[in-house]
């Protein structure tokens, strides 16, 4: 286990489980948050006003980001920085599913959500849940937010780290706000070659 993944594991307060030689991650750049216990599962709704779960993409590596649509810099950041991953992962992207949850459930209605995630990329999702949805689901995955009072208005302070789930539905990783596309498609190719690892 490396000091990376030890940092994280005590910053997400989870311990984490090891992992079978077959089925372990290596040279990772982001943190292998393999077996640690977070973010089980979801149910959240999305703008077409059906309810989504984790088990719904089973078959498909997941990389969930929470955020809200006003914010000015790390949320569209990151959503291009999704959009850049899925190009480089040519034939693959079709495996990726790439999820945005919003901490901002109180001005991020469906419509305001579903134009941003589509902007950046059609087959993005973006999910909402009521306060107490989300508080519960922010919770699960260890992920801070925050209400920050600005004039007459408010902002969002909120944990700036990407999720990637196996095709089994099992998270494996968390990607840094700083790491690259092309590092993060890197990390997101070897936990789709774990769907071939397990099928041998």
């Amino acid at each position: 286990m490396n000091r990376r993944r030890l940092l994280l594991a005590a910053l997400l307060g989870a311990p984490l489980a090891a992992c079978s030689s077959r089925d372990e991650l290596h040279g990772l750049n982001g943190t292998d948050i393999s077996g640690s216990g977070i973010g089980r599962d979801f149910s959240l709704m999305g703008a077409d006003g059906r309810r989504h779960r984790l088990a719904d993409y089973r078959g498909k590596a997941v990389m969930v980001f929470f955020g809200f649509t006003q914010c000015p810099d790390v949320c569209p950041t990151a959503m291009a920085r999704a959009v850049e991953i899925r190009g480089k992962l040519g034939a693959d992207a079709a495996r990726l599913q790439v999820i945005f949850i919003t901490v901002d459930p109180e001005r991020d209605t469906p419509e305001v959500l579903q134009a941003y995630v589509r902007a950046f990329d059609p087959a993005f999702l973006g999910l909402y849940g009521t306060a107490g949805e989300t508080r519960q689901t922010a919770q699960a995955f260890r992920v801070y937010y925050q209400k920050v009072p600005t004039g007459s208005s408010y902002t969002m302070d909120h944990t700036a780290l990407s999720y990637v789930y196996d095709t089994q539905g099992r998270l494996r990783v968390a990607l840094k706000h700083t790491q690259s596309a092309e590092d993060c498609a890197a990390d997101i190719r070897k936990v789709l070659a774990l769907d071939g690892a397990a099928r041998r």
